[in-house]
C-alpha cells in the first residue's frame, strides 16, 4: 500500500505543488492549512508520515508536535523551518521531530528525506546480522521486534530517530560511534556542514535516561568522533 503523508502548512500553493509532486511519487497525500485543521486530521487517521511548518496559524507547529509527543505517538515528523533560524530547528528535534529541512528547499531534497524516514520506520531492526531480538546494556533493554526501550521495568517513550541512534550505540557498548555513522542509521542520510540533528537527539536520550531513573548508562561525546554509550554498572 501507498505510505500516506498529512502536509500541515499554511502556505498553499507550497502545500500544493507538494502535494502534486509527492502523488507522482506514489504517496497519498493530504494537506491542512492551520493547526487545529491539522490536529483534527491527525486524530481522524494518523498517517504515515506527517510534514509540519513551524509558522501556523491558531498555534505553532512546534505546539502541535508538543501534543502529538504528549500523547505518546510515535509518528514520524519532518518539520519545515525557516532558514536562518536554527532555535525552532533545535526546539523541534527536542519536541521529538524526526528531521528537519529548512524553507526554501528543493522537492527532491525532501522527497529524499522521506524515502529514508519511511524505510527506517517500516523496515525490521533485526535481521540476520543480529544473533537475537533484543539488545542489551546493562539495565537497558531494546526489544527490536516490538520497537520498544526499556530502562529495567520503566518504558522509554523514544521516536523512531532516537530508538535507532540508541540501537546503533548500543550495539557497539564502550566503543565510540561516529556522528556520520549515526546520521546514516538513524536518519538515512549523509551528515552535512553544520548539522547538529544527530546531537540534538544524543541530548534528548540523556535527558529520557536520567528521567528514567539510569544510574549506570552514559552516553558520552568523544571529541572528534562522535559517542559512546558506557555501562558503569557492576
Amino acid at each position: 500500500m501507498s505510505a500516506r503523508i498529512l502536509i500541515i502548512d499554511d502556505d498553499r500553493d507550497l502545500a500544493t505543488m507538494l502535494g502534486e509532486f509527492l502523488q507522482r511519487e506514489g504517496y497519498v497525500v493530504e494537506a491542512q492549512h492551520g493547526a487545529d485543521a491539522g490536529v483534527a486530521a491527525l486524530r481522524a487517521a494518523e498517517p504515515d508520515l506527517l510534514i509540519l511548518d513551524v509558522m501556523l496559524p491558531e498555534r505553532s507547529g512546534l505546539d502541535v508536535l508538543r501534543e502529538l509527543r504528549l500523547a505518546s505517538s510515535r509518528l514520524p515528523v519532518m518539520m519545515l523551518t525557516a532558514r536562518g533560524d536554527p532555535i525552532d530547528r533545535i526546539l523541534g528535534l527536542e519536541l521529538g521531530a524526526d528531521d528537519y529541512l529548512a524553507k526554501p528547499f528543493d522537492p527532491r531534497e525532501l522527497l529524499a528525506r522521506i524515502r529514508a524516514i519511511l524505510r527506517r520506520s517500516t523496515m525490521p531492526t533485526s535481521g540476520s546480522d543480529l544473533p537475537t531480538d533484543e539488545v542489551r546494556v546493562g539495565e537497558l533493554l531494546l526489544d527490536l521486534r516490538r520497537r520498544r526501550a526499556l530502562l529495567g521495568l520503566t518504558p522509554l517513550e523514544l521516536t523512531g530517530a532516537e530508538f535507532r541512534v540508541l540501537l546503533a550505540l548500543a550495539q557497539s557498548p564502550g566503543a565510540p560511534v561516529d556522528r556520520g555513522d549515526l546520521t546514516e542509521q538513524a536518519l538515512g542520510r549523509k551528515l552535512t556542514l553544520y548539522d547538529r540533528s544527530i546531537d540534538t537527539h544524543i541530548s534528548n536520550l540523556r535527558r529520557k535516561l536520567e528521567r528514567a531513573g539510569s544510574t549506570s548508562l552514559q552516553i558520552r561525546a568523544v571529541r572528534g568522533t562522535g559517542y559512546e554509550l558506557i555501562d558503569f554498572s557492576p
